[in-house]
């Protein structure tokens, strides 16, 4: 084992999106684990734009913001090397928000969940498609979205982590999916690997048109990762009754000056839509059950998923300012050993 605990601090606010500088790689020693603790060593590490909030911009999504000098809050696959817990073993993997170093000591009750290997389940995927990202996928679709079999459901970001889950889960529920992405690669992802029905290019001019086209009888269900003026552009297209599960707002995290302001708010009451935002932690009586679902779909390849995996811990800072600017496909992680 390494005598160091390599880490990434925060170190200030960023103006608009991260820049390296935002960042302090550092060393400091292992932590011992005491009484009922463990000592976890990090395998992967997942990142995710909710981190950008929590870097600072006012938002009040997890509480306060990241103070400088803080690990950097992150969640990671780790393996137990030491315990001091009968509950956790050493060569159990464990996945929970324990942050942007090499290890960290846990008793437990700060973990998501201790992972229980399954046939045809890569570790890696308890990060994303059987993580916390295939889990909000499933809690705002089925809790929120409430699809029926023969709706409409349209995903912004489909070609992400959590975009390309809904739309495999609708259509396993037997949906008409629709996914938005950016540029043609990614759209013929989309439709060719994740077996989405259509898919619309984000990064042409003519969105609104795509979006007619490819639903002609309208969307039942819109789940919503960017928000901004695609929302916007989504409204006029939503029929009555519509239901718009909101798990984040991908347009605004690095936007600077006045917020975007909705303008066709109108139609929420003309259509008489409902937008939900929503938090996973809000949720945790369902995780469970919507992981199991998640493992028999990616087990039995009917859920696929793309990962983008950058090495070392000291380059997560580039593949986090690059997967909030849309390099990454599929989820982004950090192999860390």
């Amino acid at each position: 084992m390494k005598q160091t605990n390599v880490q990434v601090l925060f170190r200030r606010e960023p103006r608009g999106f991260p820049v390296a500088d935002d960042f302090e790689i550092v060393e400091a020693p292992v932590p011992l684990p005491g009484p009922g603790q463990f000592l976890v060593g990090s395998l992967f590490l997942s990142l995710d734009p909710y981190m950008r909030m929590l870097m600072g911009g006012g938002w009040t999504f997890f509480g306060a913001a990241m103070v400088p000098g803080q690990v950097m809050v992150g969640r990671v696959l780790g393996k137990v090397l030491e315990s001091n817990n009968p509950n956790f073993k050493p060569g159990d993997h464990v996945v929970g928000r324990l942050g942007w170093q090499m290890y960290a000591v846990s008793d437990g009750k700060d973990l998501d969940f201790k992972v229980v290997p399954k046939d045809n389940v890569p570790l890696t995927a308890y990060l994303g498609a059987c993580g916390s990202n295939g889990v909000t996928g499933w809690t705002g679709l089925k809790i929120i979205g409430q699809p029926k079999e023969g709706e409409c459901v349209l995903v912004s970001a489909a070609a992400g982590s959590v975009g390309s889950a809904v739309g495999q889960i609708a259509k396993a529920m037997g949906c008409r999916t629709i996914g938005i992405a950016g540029g043609p690669e990614k759209c013929r992802i989309v439709t060719g690997e994740f077996g989405f029905d259509a898919c619309c290019d984000y990064k042409r001019d003519d969105l609104a048109e795509q979006i007619g086209a490819a639903a002609d009888d309208g969307v039942d269900v819109y789940f919503d990762s960017v928000g901004g003026a695609m929302l916007d552009t989504v409204l006029p297209h939503l029929n009555r009754l519509a239901r718009v599960p909101v798990c984040g707002v991908l347009s605004q995290y690095n936007a600077e000056g006045t917020p975007y302001g909705v303008t066709n708010t109108r139609l929420v009451f003309d259509k008489s839509l409902r937008i939900q935002g929503f938090l996973l932690s809000n949720y945790r009586e369902t995780w469970d059950k919507a992981r199991a679902e998640l493992e028999d779909l990616v087990a039995s390849g009917r859920l696929r998923y793309r990962e983008t995996i950058a090495k070392g811990l000291e380059n997560a800072p580039d593949a986090f300012i690059g997967m909030l600017r849309g390099r990454n496909l599929g989820k982004q992680l950090v192999k860390l050993t």
